[in-house]
């Protein structure tokens, strides 16, 4: 529950500490004294929406904190996805910091939280009742969503949802194949073309690089074969006389010679041995590279036709052959897959008709989840009713077939006959703000059931409502607050008089600043209170006495 409210800089309150109890805490006070500035502060804790201009006039920063003790296990299992650890004595800390900027700083247990992460908890730890709940009552497209919340249908809902977006999704590939035919014919022609263009190159990897060594060859043949004829001279001289390879020879034979009397010249001999023999293979392959080489002029041709050609085909698919054969790999593939693609398009036609299938029957399943819950549902909302002094009420359920989409396959909403005789109504249509107040707290409170939420706030539940009836709503907070905290905003004496812990909020004017005032009633204090809202003043003594009995009496009740 939630124990204790600190409140900074939130509109014109600028500081407020609150300890709330168990049971039936009821706020009351002058219009405008800060009553609902109080929810939107916790709204603000708990993560909710807020705005810069919830900040107090020349402050930067707005802060509200919350303790909450004896939390369940649902919000201990949320902390600790989150990845925050519970404290040993089952309490738990949550702060937000809201600059002028923009910026927010959120705690839980002293750990810093995203806004997202502390709305998760938030939604765990409180249910707050306000005039938006209102609207929605009015909204019929909302009303799918109480029956789905009294239902538990959460697993249901999520096997069927899982099973609709499976469906689309192979359904939007099987439309693809049929809505684009002029399409894939065209695409046909063009990997057409493009496989048979690198086909017919016949590309080969490395090709492209021994290419452009021909050509350098091819290019410069004549200086080539002068170079290496000019080398051959040196080393052969005219008819194998008076080249190197013949004086060297000559020098060797020599040495070798002279190490018959010397053998220290037999190393120097045995080298220049070995160059000279050296010297005549050099000689032998410049001679056969020479009869070997012969310069076709139309060679250089076929090389620079068979270059252009690859570079042409580079340009268009890729850098290297690697590339391009890669490409024509990809091509090829796709041709079949389009090729073939009626066989495909068969295959997911069969596939979305067994999705389709499997989809339509988790519907069903949903459908009669629904169902057998919207009876139930609108058995209890009824008796809540009449106790509310509604007792004549129909309140049904209208539960249409439509198309499968996100939410199903079920049209659910919510009509009215408030008096007997007449026809039962759409909400909008004959629901007055009493009625709507009356019926929301009816479904709050048989919703309530099905939730471990521990605190409940209902702003404002009383609008429109007076008399027997809002002693009524009253008696059932107070009912509604023996096993859970119920925080209160109200304008009624008859909710007042029920209050376990009555605060009064006021507002007062210091140098020319607002500032709202939290008081914690006593007995005194409650009767002036209620005197004030019964006679609009509390110095009057009928009044006072009025709150006395009524106090007492929702007491001894």
């Amino acid at each position: 529950m939630l124990q204790n409210l600190k409140i900074s800089n939130i509109a014109i309150i600028k500081e407020a500490v609150i300890d709330f109890s168990n049971g039936l805490n009821v706020l009351t006070g002058e219009t405008g004294a800060g009553k609902s500035i109080i929810i939107d502060a916790i709204n603000a804790v708990l993560g909710e929406r807020t705005s810069r201009e919830l900040i107090r006039t020349g402050s930067d920063f707005a802060e509200v904190a919350a303790l909450f003790t004896d939390i369940n296990g649902t919000v201990k299992s949320v902390i600790t996805e989150i990845g925050v650890t519970p404290e040993e004595d089952g309490a738990l800390h949550i702060m937000r910091k809201i600059f002028a900027d923009g910026k927010n700083i959120c705690k839980i247990n002293g750990q810093s939280v995203t806004v997202s992460m502390l709305k998760r908890v938030g939604r765990a730890l409180i249910n707050i009742h306000g005039q938006l709940d209102n609207q929605n009552l009015l909204n019929e497209d909302y009303h799918i969503y109480y029956i789905d919340s009294y239902a538990q249908d959460a697993p249901a809902k999520d096997a069927y949802l899982s099973a609709y977006n499976e469906f689309k999704e192979t359904e939007r590939k099987y439309k693809s194949f049929i809505e684009n035919e002029s399409e894939k014919a065209r695409k046909i022609d063009i990997l057409n073309f493009q496989t048979e263009e690198i086909a017919s190159a016949d590309i080969k990897v490395g090709e492209y690089s021994d290419l452009l060594k021909r050509r350098t060859f091819l290019q410069n043949i004549e200086t080539l074969l002068t170079l290496v004829s000019s080398s051959l001279e040196a080393l052969d001289g005219e008819n194998g006389e008076g080249g190197a390879v013949s004086k060297i020879s000559f020098a060797a034979n020599s040495l070798q010679n002279a190490a018959g009397y010397d053998d220290t010249l037999k190393t120097v001999s045995d080298t220049l041995t070995d160059i000279s023999y050296s010297l005549s293979d050099c000689a032998s392959e410049l001679n056969s590279f020479l009869f070997s080489t012969e310069a076709d002029p139309k060679e250089l041709d076929l090389v620079e036709e068979r270059l252009s050609l690859l570079e042409t085909i580079f340009k268009k698919y890729g850098d290297s052959e690697e590339d391009v054969l890669q490409y024509l790999e990809n091509a090829q593939k796709e041709l079949e897959e389009i090729t073939f693609s009626d066989r495909i398009k068969d295959k997911l036609k069969t596939e979305a008709e067994e999705k389709q299938k499997i989809m339509q029957s988790r519907a069903d399943i949903l459908t009669d989840i629904r169902k057998k819950a919207s009876l139930e549902f609108v058995g209890k909302v009824c008796e809540e009713l009449a106790f509310l002094e509604m007792p004549s009420i129909i309140f049904k359920t209208v539960h249409n077939k439509i198309p499968c989409g996100e939410n199903g396959q079920d049209e659910i909403f919510f009509q009215i006959s408030a008096n007997a005789g007449e026809e039962p109504k759409a909400l909008s249509k004959i629901a007055s703000g009493g009625e709507l107040s009356r019926i929301m707290l009816a479904i709050k409170n048989v919703l309530s059931c099905h939730d471990e939420i521990q605190t409940l706030i209902f702003d404002e539940i009383d609008t429109g409502v007076s008399g027997r009836t809002a002693k009524k709503i009253g008696i059932k907070l107070k009912k509604v607050s023996l096993d859970r905290q119920v925080l209160c905003v109200t304008h009624l004496a008859q909710i007042a008089a029920f209050a376990d812990c009555h605060y009064l909020i006021s507002k007062s004017e210091i140098d020319n600043q607002t500032y709202t005032n939290v008081e914690l009633l006593g007995k005194d204090g409650r009767i002036r209170e209620i005197a004030r809202i019964i006679g609009g003043s509390e110095n009057s003594s009928l009044s006072m006495q009025t709150a006395e009995e009524m106090i007492t009496e929702a007491k001894n009740y």
